[in-house]
């Protein structure tokens, strides 16, 4: 009895043995580099390098977009202030100038000229 059971203890040690052997070279298979996951995670590891640098190239980008963005906005703010006062000047001195049509004229002028210098030197 105790040969039986030697015996089968041996044949399961051998089968146990060859399947870890199977399982390692298919562990090995699945691993290389050259096809299976291991090149699969290659590519995705050297993807993933390209799409940071991508993303600080555009964040870096997008920063002096915003600064842009910003003076260009202060520098319309400004402007828009400006044309505010020279409309209310335009309108008071509609008042006062009514009974004269030809100076309001001229006067329209001189405000439409001093406009587009503010505009000119906004650019």
């Amino acid at each position: 009895m105790d040969a039986l059971a030697d015996g089968l203890m041996i044949m399961a040690t051998l089968g146990a043995a060859m399947y870890c052997f199977v399982l390692a070279t298919r562990l090995k298979r699945l691993m290389a580099l050259d096809d299976g996951i291991g090149a699969s995670i290659a590519t995705l590891s050297q993807q993933v390098d390209g799409l940071q640098k991508s993303l600080q190239t555009t964040k870096k980008v997008t920063g002096a977009s915003a600064e842009g963005l910003r003076d260009m906005t202060a520098r319309a703010e400004i402007a828009a202030g400006r044309l505010e006062l020279l409309l209310a000047a335009l309108h008071e001195r509609d008042d006062v100038t009514q009974p004269t049509p030809k100076p309001v004229v001229s006067q329209r002028e001189a405000l439409v000229a001093n406009l587009r210098d503010v505009t000119r030197a906004m650019k």
